[in-house]
């Protein structure tokens, strides 16, 4: 039974989806689906918006332009997220970030994830012939270097390599695939007066995993990487000087060609024609202009196409916060719709977070799972030790 789960995990992950109706479920195909798992359990518990929230040392993966409004200097996370607990106990995603900011106005970042779908038997028969196992996985590195453009403002850049190896059928011709992507990103944050108090406002933006196709088939075919734009923002209103609540929001949609479908009167041999000149053969830049106009159900399809979260987060005396979140995304495109919960401790050496997950559309790998970071204030780690020596 774990063969067969793992395999359909492997198969949503690298063979493209197949709607025959403009109703009916279309979703936008690509590789390495693990690059839109939200990785840490702040973000992942209010909902999974992360583009505007004030700063933390997880903004790698939200939107690396935070770093230089950082209050500490360097920081760094662990983050773990358990996968399908209910059937399997070995499929995870691990992620480390970390940042340092240089001066007053600038950081470099950066992160590693390592998504395992733990180990997989293959081709075993019976006792004579038992067949072998393998470990596929999915990783990505990359590393940011961003700048405050003004004393609101600032912008961002990361390089990002992705690795995929995926292969388990040996009489297949089926190998790792690589690819190479770079983010953009923007912040502005500034303070407002609102209902009387002094509030932070902030807005953002990350264009992220835009770069080559990956393939697994040594370049015979390919397909697109999950890259993605997200616009957020996130108000912050001090109730009193010990208690504070935010409000934030995200809306992101994949820049990527939606798959064509085959016309009622149209031959397999013409579709399959106008599939290669529409879909396969387009280029990743010339594709991320493509989709936001290419969807078959025009653009009420389009607008199908865009996810949206909410998340809210009390914090009391910057040392303790509980969050909720709601995260949509319409049935036809892959319905994922569930209402996430989170709290969080911080010291000044440490903080740990936990997240859970409460779908109410379809099962969702993470449903009623708790997941975890445990983060580390350099700056604090610095002071405590320098006080010791005193």
């Amino acid at each position: 039974m774990k063969k067969f789960i793992i395999v359909s995990i492997i198969a949503l992950l690298s063979v493209s989806l197949f709607a025959q109706d403009k109703n009916q479920f279309n979703p936008v195909n690509t590789g390495v689906n693990s690059l839109g798992i939200a990785p840490d359990s702040r973000g992942g518990g209010m909902g999974d918006v992360g583009a505007a929230t004030d700063p933390d040392v997880n903004s790698q993966y939200w939107n690396p332009a935070k770093y230089p409004f950082t209050i500490s200097r360097a920081g760094v996370a662990v983050s773990y997220t358990p996968w399908l607990r209910k059937l399997v106990n070995d499929i995870d995603l691990a992620y480390v970030a970390g940042y340092y900011r240089i001066g007053d106005y600038q950081a470099v970042s950066g992160s590693l994830r390592y998504f395992s779908l733990g180990e997989v038997p293959v081709g075993y028969q019976d006792a004579n012939s038992p067949g072998y196992t393998i470990k596929p996985y999915e990783m990505a590195v990359d590393v940011a270097y961003s700048r405050m453009l003004s004393e609101h403002f600032s912008a961002a850049v990361a390089l990002r390599y992705i690795y995929s190896d995926l292969a388990y059928r040996e009489d297949e011709e089926v190998s790792a695939g690589s690819a190479f992507a770079a983010d953009i990103a923007f912040y502005y944050t500034n303070y407002i007066i609102f209902a009387q108090r002094e509030c932070m406002l902030s807005f953002g933006l990350n264009a992220s995993n835009i770069g080559t196709k990956i393939s697994y088939d040594s370049g015979n075919t390919s397909q697109f990487l999950p890259t993605n734009l997200r616009l957020g923002a996130s108000l912050l209103f001090p109730i009193d000087d010990y208690n504070t609540v935010g409000v934030s929001f995200d809306a992101n949609k994949y820049m990527v060609p939606t798959r064509p479908i085959r016309g009622e009167d149209e031959s397999q041999e013409e579709y399959e024609e106008r599939l290669d000149r529409d879909y396969n053969d387009i280029s990743p830049i010339k594709g991320i202009f493509k989709s936001f106009s290419d969807a078959p159900g025009g653009f009420k399809e389009e607008l199908q196409e865009i996810q949206w979260s909410l998340g809210l987060e009390y914090t009391y005396h910057e040392q303790f916060s509980v969050r909720g979140g709601y995260h949509w995304e319409h049935e036809n495109k892959g319905n994922r719709k569930y209402f996430s919960f989170g709290a969080g401790f911080k010291m000044s050496v440490f903080s740990l977070d936990a997240a859970y997950l409460v779908s109410t559309a379809q099962s969702n790998p993470l449903d009623q799972t708790l997941r975890f970071t445990l983060g580390f204030d350099l700056d604090g780690i610095k002071d405590l030790f320098g006080r010791r020596r005193r």
